[in-house]
């Protein structure tokens, strides 16, 4: 089927309406009428060209939320009219190790990304800022009735992003938390680290965002600009994330670890970050990657920000306003995540 999107013709260009096929729903697939999709700093990435060489045209977009609207003969996990997600990834092998253990995003094979993948048939996967995609049942997630739907779309990337690591690193009570940046990602962090119980603190260049960091749940915002925290916060932190996606100087932060904690980097800057092995060694400290999520983390986290009324905070907008949103988004713009309503595209 024919389906309106927006899609970016080279890397760098600016993204346009335009139309794609989706395939014929096979039997073990959900075709989604689309409701709203995520904008995300790794789609600027993706068609700017800073992760290499992408199949353009692209259609970006993987914090998808919409209804089912037809089901393969094969599905029983999904009803039609069901309210569901898409994250990051639409399919992966299956059968490695990694996928077996639910880590899907890590698939031996080369998990497939929701947007400028090689899909199974050959195709390359198409992204949420469109109308309509059709998924594979195993890897589409259930939106809990109670999350606004549009809020809850980011949930999909973002919220997974940052609720893998607080989860695998033990985020909760008696733990200090810190969490680098306040953008799209890191208010997620903070909301998230905050329903787990942990103390959470807010390392940001200024304190621009201080009252909004507080109000999310952080326990106290420090700015990193000021020399005089990293020598206040030495030693203090059993974790910290980092979320931003630009370089920072990660020996710095190291320092701000007690003994055996551990620096997670969810941020993905275009540049190498440089670290310095005395860093790690002077405190049996850890630093450490991680990437969104499993399909049942995913799910546990939705479940997870319904219980605790967790959704981001979001600005709609309008199809014909992605570029703007995305010049908006590098320019530190927008509290905190652009959450496009798909149907201006019909």
């Amino acid at each position: 089927m024919r389906v309106n999107a927006y899609a970016a013709p080279a890397a760098g260009q600016p993204l346009a309406p335009t139309t794609i096929e989706r395939r014929d729903v096979g039997p073990n697939d959900v075709l989604i009428d689309i409701q709203y999709a995520g904008i995300c700093h790794s789609d600027i990435h993706t068609v700017n060209g800073d992760w290499g060489p992408q199949p353009f045209p692209v259609v970006p977009g993987h914090e998808i939320v919409g209804t089912v609207t037809e089901t393969g003969a094969d599905v029983t996990r999904h009803q039609i009219g069901d309210r569901v997600g898409v994250g990051c990834l639409v399919n992966s092998c299956g059968h490695c190790t990694h996928c077996r253990n639910g880590d899907e995003q890590y698939c031996e094979n080369g998990m497939i990304p929701t947007y400028a993948g090689l899909d199974r048939d050959g195709t390359t996967t198409q992204g949420g800022y469109s109308t309509h995609v059709v998924v594979d049942a195993d890897y589409v997630l259930s939106i809990p009735q109670v999350l606004d739907p549009a809020a809850a779309a980011p949930l999909l990337c973002a919220g997974i992003t940052t609720y893998a690591p607080l989860r695998r690193w033990n985020a909760g009570p008696g733990k200090k938390v810190a969490i680098v940046g306040l953008g799209g990602l890191g208010h997620m962090a903070v909301k998230i680290a905050h329903a787990l119980g942990a103390d959470v603190t807010v390392l940001s260049q200024t304190l621009k965002k201080q009252e909004d960091g507080l109000r999310l749940g952080a326990d106290a915002y420090h700015a990193t600009s000021d020399p005089t925290t990293f020598e206040q916060l030495a030693g203090r932190f059993d974790l910290i994330v980092n979320t931003v996606s630009a370089g920072i100087d990660l020996n710095a932060y190291l320092g701000l670890l007690t003994v055996d904690g551990t620096l997670v980097n969810v941020g993905a800057p275009a540049e190498p970050l440089n670290v310095n092995v005395m860093s790690l060694i002077s405190g049996r400290r850890n630093f450490a990657g991680s990437m969104i999520g499993g399909i049942t983390l995913t799910q546990e986290m939705l479940d997870f920000c319904a219980a605790h009324n967790i959704g981001s905070d979001i600005e709609i907008i309008p199809a014909d306003r992605i570029n703007q949103a995305y010049e908006r988004v590098l320019a530190s713009d927008v509290r905190y995540r652009f959450v496009i309503d798909t149907t201006t595209l019909n």
